[in-house]
């Protein structure tokens, strides 16, 4: 596992200092109306509709009263400095606002007004002097442009959102957090409409200040909050975000995000294969998957996996054993699993035959068809839940009884026996899939299992269940070696330089000399042994296989004088193109072709890739990510984890690769990179050649990219 960022308890107290904006005792509201229906109206009335338990104060300099509440003229008018300022006046006085607020000693505020950076320079200029003036008086700004926020247990609603209309928050521990506030409070409306608790609920809107990640981090600190749901457009700010998920993890609370957008890295960055490959959204879900976040795909999935999470059971190394009157209902499982990779072994062959005897016609291998017939026997309901989990050993059970799981006698039935049987396994993951009343469903919620009527997506929330459980049992990893740091050149350098500088950081290259004349050539083929490769030498010329600029299979003297004169004439059609001479190295054979890259993503900064060459790379981008530094225990998962893994571990009698070695080269290259500074935009080892286990592993070409230094 990478380490948890430094300074993490600057961090922690950045997420503590949303208390005051998120659970406040005092609340100024600025720009309070009448109106109820109003954007300045409706947090007024919905905080006098459910009794917030603090004080209100709204502010309206034409109003001696707004809603049956005494109204003040200005901040400086109220009682007392309050925790939090709300704003909901127009974008050209809402500066001002926030201005008279930092004035008062206000440390928290919650802009609610539009017309800022998401519409125009100007309003980005607007929205900076904004935050300027919040930042002077150490203030907490959440927005401009959001839609609020509502934190239920305080009945404390700031926020316009239409969707109390459909009802009020329901009690419950499941924390929302969103960039966008319709989709926000869409969620927290769908969880209500399905009976399911939200606490809280934070929309972020241009995160001037407050980002995803300060809302996450503050609902993983919060007692209160044990699941939190996600939705994210980009991460804008990488260090709170990372924060956020590294404690979120130490904490044990699970989080599901919704993260949207799917795009290429377009213009120079398309030079690497790397940066090419790379999409924003593909290292977004590395940075995921490295802290155990579960990436949801829909709204209904996001809630699925939320609910079950909520009952707090992580199972490690998860297992699936299916409960079922039907057979068809277990084939579509059985398939959802596999695809997921989520295992459902066998039943015990001395259980199945003892399980036969009460009922000869089921079939309880996995998953466990016993058929309408159990109803029918009073014991064999019982027989099969324990033995599912007694003699299969299953961490979660799927039971599948759709409409027959609503009839009276079979819910009383069901209750019953799983509620024994759960209370001899208290650690096993219990959901249900039965079509039902929600009245019926309740009954069921009230003794601590899970209702999914649909059994595929019941399959996807047990299986991130079993993500969360290895997440959070997973130990510290290796820690990244040690490598000198390696001074950049000023410029990008030729390939022979490129290679050298990583030598000195332990990279190996296949053997190979720079060579300024045809002589020089010569000597160098003859002392590697033929064949050999040869390639222009140039720091202008990145790509050489476009100009033709690297050829195989040189296999004699007279070869690589030919050779010499063909890449220098090639090269010197390149215009403005330096010329340094050929690059002559020994040609390696009997390898399988891998690439290792370096992007530097914005966000997040360097981060590796690894995949196999060839088609696999430039066709079906079979690759892996993951943020640097890392050690070579997370470079051989990284190296494990691609489909085309079986290549290298000796699939079909080949040899195995030297895992190791690769591993090696890919966690120095995680480092080298990590130390190299923001000059360096990207690394492309491609091929990199893995020999058999225990002959070592080459870098065969080598680009590595600068830029400018960034601020």
């Amino acid at each position: 596992m990478t380490q948890p960022p430094n300074g993490r308890g600057t961090t922690l107290a950045r997420f503590a200092s949303l208390t005051g904006m998120l659970a406040p005792r005092s609340v100024a509201m600025l720009g309070a109306s009448a109106d109820p229906t109003r954007i300045g109206g409706r947090p007024v009335d919905y905080m006098l509709r459910q009794k917030f338990a603090g004080t209100l104060y709204p502010v309206n300099p034409r109003r001696d009263e707004v809603q049956g509440l005494r109204a003040y003229p200005n901040i400086a008018a109220l009682p007392e400095v309050p925790d939090v300022g709300i704003v909901a006046v127009a974008a050209e006085i809402a500066v001002q606002a926030v201005q008279d607020l930092a004035t008062a000693g206000v440390k928290n505020v919650i802009v609610l007004s539009a017309g800022f950076a998401e519409v125009d320079d100007a309003g980005a200029a607007e929205q900076a002097r904004m935050v300027a003036i919040a930042k002077a008086a150490g203030m907490r700004l959440l927005g401009p442009n959001c839609l609020g926020l509502f934190n239920r247990r305080m009945n404390f609603y700031p926020t316009f959102t239409a969707a109390f209309e459909g009802g009020w928050p329901i009690p419950g521990r499941i924390g929302i957090a969103s960039q966008s506030g319709a989709y926000g409070t869409h969620v927290f409306a769908a969880m209500r409409d399905r009976g399911i608790g939200t606490g809280i609920c934070v929309t972020t809107g241009n995160e001037a200040d407050v980002t995803i990640g300060d809302a996450i981090g503050w609902m993983v600190e919060d007692p209160e909050t044990d699941v939190i749901a996600a939705y994210a457009e980009g991460i804008r700010e990488s260090e709170s975000f990372i924060a956020a998920l590294s404690a979120a993890r130490a904490a044990r609370k699970p989080i599901v995000m919704m993260k949207v957008g799917r795009s290429e890295l377009g213009g120079a960055a398309a030079k690497s294969h790397t940066a090419s490959i790379a999409g924003d959204d593909a290292v977004t879900d590395a940075v995921l998957a490295e802290f155990g976040v579960v990436r949801a795909r829909t709204t209904e999935e996001m809630i699925d996996i939320a609910l079950v999470a909520s009952r707090k059971i992580y199972p490690v190394g998860n297992t699936l054993g299916v409960f079922t009157v039907s057979g068809g209902a277990g084939v579509l499982i059985s398939d959802a699993a596999e695809q997921l990779g989520l295992a459902m072994p066998e039943m015990p062959q001395a259980t199945q035959d003892r399980l036969r005897e009460i009922i000869p016609f089921a079939s309880p291998r996995n998953p466990v068809d016993c058929t309408a017939q159990v109803t029918n026997i009073p014991t064999a309901m019982g027989d099969f839940a324990e033995a599912m989990v007694a003699d299969g050993g299953y961490q979660s059970v799927l039971v599948f009884w759709s409409q027959a799981g609503a009839t009276k006698g079979n819910v009383e039935r069901l209750r019953k026996t799983l509620g024994e049987v759960r209370a001899r396994h208290p650690g096993r993951l219990w959901v249900l899939s039965v079509l039902a009343p929600r009245e019926v469903e309740a009954l069921y919620e009230q003794d601590g299992l899970v209702v999914i009527g649909d059994p595929t997506r019941a399959t996807i929330a047990i299986h991130a269940m079993g993500r969360y459980g290895d997440a959070f049992a997973a130990r510290p990893g290796i820690a990244p070696p040690t490598v000198p740091a390696v001074p950049l050149p000023a410029a990008t350098p030729s390939e022979a330089e490129a290679k050298r500088l990583l030598g000195l950081a332990g990279i190996a290259s296949a053997p190979e000399q720079a060579c300024a004349s045809v002589e020089e050539a010569v000597a160098a083929a003859t002392k590697f042994g033929f064949p050999v490769v040869m390639k222009i030498l140039s720091p202008d010329i990145v790509h050489k296989s476009e100009i033709g600029g690297v050829l195989l299979g040189i296999d004699s003297a007279d070869a690589v004088r030919q050779g010499f004169a063909t890449l220098m004439e090639r090269g010197g059609a390149v215009a403005g193109a330096r010329l340094e001479g050929v690059l002559v190295a020994k040609q390696l054979s009997g390898g399988v072709e891998c690439i290792m890259g370096i992007h530097r993503d914005p966000v997040f900064g360097p981060v590796a890739m690894f995949g196999l060459g060839g088609i696999f790379v430039e066709i079906l981008k079979d690759v892996v990510f993951r943020r640097c530094p890392f050690g070579p225990d997370v470079a051989e998962e990284m190296i494990r984890a691609i489909k085309g893994a079986p290549l290298l571990l000796g699939a079909r009698g080949r040899a195995p690769a030297d895992i190791a070695a690769l591993a090696e080269m890919l966690s120095r290259l995680s480092v080298f990179a990590a130390q190299a500074g923001p000059t360096l935009q990207g690394i492309d080892l491609n091929p990199v050649f893995a020999m058999p286990a225990g002959q070592g592993a080459f870098a065969v070409d080598a680009v590595i990219e600068l830029g400018e230094t960034q601020a």
